[in-house]
């Protein structure tokens, strides 16, 4: 019995980088055939996905620095990045977000 979830792999497609800061700031809409995305970012930040033009705040989820999420989205949806917020364990820093498509 294994106690790791097993991920099917995905293909590598389009990436695009978001720079952020106290700005938002917004990539191009995704690929038709994009149901995932791999994220990484040099710095924490904050993203959010949807259709349409998104605005990301602090209040939407947190990606800390230095880490791979792989998130589920729709085809034509963008993401949006915010740097974090300064607290007693993340220091607010303007940074990069890269965003692949996986499909």
């Amino acid at each position: 019995m294994s106690f790791f979830p097993k991920n099917p792999a995905s293909r590598v497609g389009a990436s695009q980088t978001i720079a952020y800061d106290s700005s938002v700031g917004i990539a191009s809409a995704f690929s038709a055939g994009t149901y995932q995305l791999r994220l990484a970012a040099n710095s924490a930040c904050h993203y959010k996905i949807g259709d349409g033009v998104q605005t990301a705040t602090t209040a939407d989820a947190f990606l800390p620095a230095n880490t791979i999420e792989y998130v589920i989205v729709s085809p034509g949806q963008r993401i949006s990045a915010i740097k974090a917020v300064t607290n007693g364990l993340v220091t607010a820093t303007a940074g990069t977000l890269w965003v692949t498509e996986m499909s």
